[in-house]
């Protein structure tokens, strides 16, 4: 390899079974497999002028950019975790060379083998639950204003109870997100709750109460779907995304840590 490459990493698995044929990664060049030590690291190679840390720093400041990039490595990773058990690697990893990825294979060998052993023959499902609008709620508590209140005393009492209707609006939301999620988590192996989204982010105008991820077995993700189809309309509007790679649960920092953030 020229001094002027490096390699792009997408994913870690085990050595052998089957590899997607004709894959092509970021920059358009196309994916290999590098295997060391039982482990095999899916990989491109690319333009260190252009996946370098410098120009690294003003691309991904291009949303265009970005957006494209993470498309792209997220097919790759797919295409892959479709064929074997997949750890995905974070988003725009790049390597100075395959000695280096040969080095990150040997020294953090038992995690990416722990790992590949949690999430094989699971998938990761996305949830999203957000409250319904026009569910009927207990009828908040009539405020009476005392014969002769001041005007500055009845504007008090009617904003202390528009407060109160308000904190029992999120009570019940919390509620109902803590029940979808324990339903789901009656039937997934493992489940995350990330940050609600905010509707400029969602997409919708009803809050979000639930924003989980759930790791699966595959013999019980019919299961999974049926669960959902339950809850919808119960006080919830769901979101079912999925199955994809266990991004959630499987990805791994360069130095062994567990990262989180797949799509969303």
């Amino acid at each position: 390899m020229v001094a002027d490459q490096g390699v792009y990493v997408y994913a870690i698995t085990r050595e052998g079974g089957e590899e997607p044929d004709g894959l092509v990664g970021v920059a358009g060049e196309p994916v290999r497999c590098l295997v060391h030590r039982g482990l095999a690291a899916f990989l491109t190679t690319v333009s260190l002028e252009e996946f370098g840390e410098e120009r690294l720093r003003r691309s991904m400041e291009d949303l265009g950019w970005l957006e494209e990039t993470a498309r792209t490595h997220h097919r790759v990773v797919e295409a892959v975790a479709r064929m074997r058990p997949t750890a995905p690697v974070r988003l725009i990893t790049v390597y100075s060379g395959e000695e280096q990825v040969r080095e990150l294979l040997a020294t953090r060998y038992h995690e990416f083998d722990s790992v590949l052993s949690r999430v094989a023959g699971r998938w990761e499902w996305g949830v999203k639950a957000y409250t319904v609008a026009g569910v009927p709620e207990p009828v908040p508590e009539l405020v009476l204003e005392p014969q002769g209140a001041a005007p500055g005393t009845a504007y008090l009492n009617r904003r202390r109870a528009a407060l109160r209707g308000r904190e029992a609006d999120w009570r019940r939301a919390a509620e109902r997100a803590q029940a979808v999620h324990d339903a789901l988590m009656g039937i997934a192996v493992v489940g995350r709750r990330h940050r609600a989204q905010d509707p400029q982010l969602s997409g919708r105008q009803e809050p979000m109460v639930l924003n989980g991820a759930y790791l699966v077995d595959e013999e019980r993700a019919d299961e999974f779907v049926r669960t959902i189809e339950g809850i919808a309309g119960q006080g919830v509007a769901v979101e079912l995304i999925g199955p994809w790679a266990p991004y959630s649960f499987a990805a791994l920092e360069p130095d062994g840590e567990a990262a989180c953030g797949g799509p969303s």
